[in-house]
């Protein structure tokens, strides 16, 4: 084996441990938060190290949840080629990985923007990786507690172009919240069978996929209508972001309705993917608007 590919090899390792795509969709929206902070203005080399630092932290926790899963992510088809449970990075390097991601990016945080954004990015890594990863064993509230470092990101953004908590960032972070439920469950749909085999509790109803849940999911997406409004009462952003918030709500409404209808794993799939596009749908208009 060549050295290059030895090192292209563990490189790929680590963007999987890392989980690099899902960081980076964590990160856009801690990015879009600080533009929409009244005053800041587009700099690259800021968003760029925003973006550096919110992927070392949100990647830490990551790993820190793949090194606690290693075990179950072994039973699971999807995530047994893992780093970890494939026996390609040890847990003792993965450990090192973790702590350097994770110490990095709070101090490019707290020395590039301010160490209120540096405290919150360290909750979230916390939250994410030593609650949220074990208490998925325990109960379905671990969804609950899952949303909350979720969300963090764009409250994290906006603290860090403001450098205080304010109604801007609370209305982003809400938006956040609420739409990961829906997000969550649908995974857990589609995923059940390989969640079940870890002992993973992601599924409120405790009996698996039901309509139960979709209707749940249904009801949080109704509520994201007007939470993806209130940066338009916040005079944060402009009409026409608002009007597509809202159709973008209506659109993921239509998924979760689809689902009620349905109750099965196409129409779960479908609700999945589009939670992705409502997300990034949403953040863009409100910012494209930004007034």
């Amino acid at each position: 084996m060549s050295v290059s590919y030895a090192v292209a090899s563990r490189a790929k390792d680590y963007f999987q441990l890392m989980k690099f795509t899902l960081t980076f969709l964590v990160v856009f929206s801690c990015v879009v938060s600080y533009l929409l902070v009244p005053g800041v203005e587009f700099t690259l080399v800021e968003v760029l190290l925003l973006f550096l630092g919110g992927i070392l932290v949100s990647g830490s926790g990551s790993i820190v949840n793949q090194i606690i899963e290693r075990d179950s992510d072994k039973l699971m088809a999807r995530t047994a080629n893992r780093p970890l449970p494939a026996g390609r990075v040890s847990v003792t390097e993965a450990s090192i990985l973790a702590f350097i991601t994770g110490i990095a990016g709070i101090l490019v945080m707290g020395l590039v923007f301010n160490w209120l954004s540096a405290g919150l990015s360290l909750l979230s890594l916390v939250l994410y990786g030593f609650v949220y990863t074990p208490w998925k064993k325990w109960n379905s509230f671990a969804v609950f507690i899952g949303a909350i470092p979720g969300a963090l990101p764009p409250l994290i953004g906006w603290v860090a172009g403001a450098g205080e908590f304010s109604e801007g960032g609370w209305a982003m972070f809400a938006i956040q919240f609420l739409w990961q439920f829906p997000h969550f469950w649908a995974i857990a749909w589609v995923a059940h069978n390989d969640y079940t085999k870890a002992g993973f509790k992601l599924l409120p109803a405790g009996t698996g996929p039901s309509r139960y849940i979709a209707i749940q999911s249904t009801l949080y997406t109704l509520l994201l209508i007007p939470a993806g409004v209130a940066p338009y009462f916040l005079k944060l952003s402009g009409a026409i972001g608002a009007v597509v918030t809202i159709l973008a709500g209506l659109f993921y409404l239509y998924r979760a309705v689809m689902l009620v209808k349905n109750a099965d794993v196409p129409s779960a799939r479908r609700l999945m993917f589009g939670s992705y596009i409502y997300l990034a749908v949403t953040f863009l208009a409100i910012l494209a608007d930004k007034l």
